[in-house]
């Protein structure tokens, strides 16, 4: 029987430990990460993640990463950021998205979603930009998130009013959002990207939630 082909989680493992440590490890380092029992494991993982154009192996035994490296999932969904929207956020296409080398959180748990809508203009979210956002199920007052609110999904600053939860908007057309039933998160957003020019290369703005 062959063995199964772990590369891909291998590969989310290099990525996490790049974003940590802005260099990749040595093939000795590789073994240990993923858990390989012989340094030549590692050298074979990373010929094949080379041949697929994740790597350049150079002289020296220096493993570089390449812009494929640095691709995050595109989710095949949008965001409404105004009424709130059906959306399954389970699905995704295998379409990817590079961030030039620049990794929010971990990138073995982080997605790009679209937003839709106008409802966060004011802190500088609008239509059509994308949303970097990392998987996680709990949130702070003051951060943007993307939560499931009464099985409807939408992108707003999460706070607390008497210790309940509400959703805001930054647009004054749009009222707060007050869960009639079930509110919760699926992930926080760690930046917004967007192409101000066509055929430019894509400028990245973080967010700073409660900070402004």
């Amino acid at each position: 029987m062959a063995r199964p082909n772990n590369d891909e989680t291998h590969l989310k493992r290099l990525r996490d430990h790049f974003a940590t440590n802005q260099c990749m490890p040595s093939y000795a380092g590789i073994s240990r990460l993923v858990g390989f029992k012989t340094k030549n494991a590692a050298v074979q993982l990373v010929r094949r993640l080379s041949d697929t154009g994740y790597f350049k192996m150079v002289d020296g035994g220096k493993v570089v990463p390449l812009r494929r490296f640095f691709e995050l999932p595109l989710m095949d969904m949008h965001v409404r950021a105004g009424v709130p929207d059906a959306i399954d956020p389970q699905t995704w296409t295998k379409e990817t998205f590079t961030l030039e080398g620049f990794l929010f959180g971990k990138p073995s748990n982080s997605v790009v979603i679209r937003v839709k809508g106008d409802s966060m203009c004011d802190a500088g979210i609008f239509d059509g930009d994308f949303a970097v956002v990392e998987r996680s199920q709990t949130a702070h007052g003051g951060q943007f998130v993307v939560a499931d609110v009464d099985g409807e999904f939408t992108l707003k600053e999460l706070r607390y009013e008497n210790r309940r939860p509400v959703l805001m908007a930054h647009n004054p057309k749009y009222a707060p959002i007050h869960p009639k039933t079930d509110l919760s998160i699926f992930g926080i957003v760690q930046g917004i990207v967007r192409n101000y020019v066509s055929e430019k290369p894509i400028q990245v703005t973080s967010t700073t939630g409660a900070k402004k």
